[in-house]
């Protein structure tokens, strides 16, 4: 045989191993842990869950397990950064899935495209392009992402849709600031405390750390957080680069963030926790995310994650 029939046969053959892997790795859900020194001195550790971009369909039985799995790690507080759903059929498989959780800890939560609007088939190149907000169909098919906001809510978990709120958990008082997803433009970043009555009194009490929710990372929102005085802040939407190359990491964030912090711990705008020199940065969190479109269920050297976020003392 000429040798370069055998060279491309063997590239071929390299290229459906890599392929088939990708479509396993979708399945091989892990639990990524990390801490960050925000809370007062001498107090003690808070466990939040951070979950982002189930992308749930309802035929992903192991994915349902796996979510409720994660109740029995007992945190004290959990965030969902949104994309929930992949399917006209997927919120009633989603809250079962989450049902422990919603049942066991407080929580809070913001929404991201996938919550709107069901996925369609695009091109992957796509992502490759500055900006990759294109929509195939003018008007895709909506998601019941009312309603889903309005189980969680009923939950007792709090909606940051565009909003401030605060809660208690362990006995420390946390204020939250969300937006809605910026992917879509729907953000709009709620007004500080003291700002939005204009009047005595509406000043933001005494907070024992501050936490920013958000679906995309956009570069607008993360410094918007950061002047907002966020200690921390939770994001998703990447997918972590989900194709990612061994030792160089991911090619595109599909936001404008850059690819360096495509997923795990980092600084915002820079410095901690890779680099010395940080201590004016907010902590930032993004979630390569435990899901992928129906229409490229693919993961490589990118496995789907849930984050432990353990919240210690300075």
């Amino acid at each position: 045989m000429h040798p370069a029939l055998v060279g491309l046969g063997a590239l071929a053959a390299v290229g459906a191993g890599g392929l088939a892997y990708a479509h396993v790795e979708t399945k091989l859900f892990t639990l990524r842990e990390v801490t960050v020194p925000v809370l007062p001195p001498g107090h003690a550790d808070l466990r939040v869950l951070h979950f982002s971009d189930l992308h749930l369909t309802p035929s992903q039985e192991r994915k349902i397990e796996w979510v409720r799995s994660l109740a029995a790690l007992r945190p004290d507080f959990v965030v969902d950064t949104g994309d929930n759903m992949a399917h006209l059929d997927a919120l009633e498989p989603l809250l079962y899935a989450l049902e422990p959780l919603l049942s066991s800890a407080p929580g809070a939560f913001v929404m991201g495209s996938n919550d709107y609007y069901a996925p369609s088939p695009k091109n992957p190149a796509r992502y490759l392009l500055p900006d990759a907000r294109i929509f195939h169909k003018i008007d895709p098919p909506k998601l019941p992402a009312a309603e889903l906001a309005a189980a969680m809510s009923a939950a007792g978990w709090i909606d940051l849709s565009n909003r401030r709120d605060a809660v208690d958990v362990g006995g420390l008082h946390i204020d939250l600031v969300g937006v809605d997803d910026p992917h879509l433009d729907r953000d709009v970043f709620p007004a500080a405390p003291e700002r939005a009555g204009g009047g005595a009194g509406t000043a933001a009490a005494p907070s024992g750390l501050r936490m920013g929710v958000v679906h995309a990372p956009y570069v607008r929102v993360l410094d918007q957080m950061h002047d907002d005085g966020a200690d921390v802040v939770l994001a998703g939407h990447t997918h972590g680069g989900q194709l990612c190359v061994p030792f160089y990491g991911a090619l595109v964030t599909n936001c404008d963030l850059d690819r360096g912090r495509a997923k795990g711990l980092h600084g915002w705008p820079g410095g901690r926790p890779d680099a010395p020199g940080g201590e004016d940065s907010t902590w930032l969190n993004v979630s390569a995310g435990a899901g992928t479109s129906p229409y490229a269920p693919f993961r490589f050297a990118c496995r789907p994650e849930a984050t432990i976020v353990t919240l210690t003392a300075r």
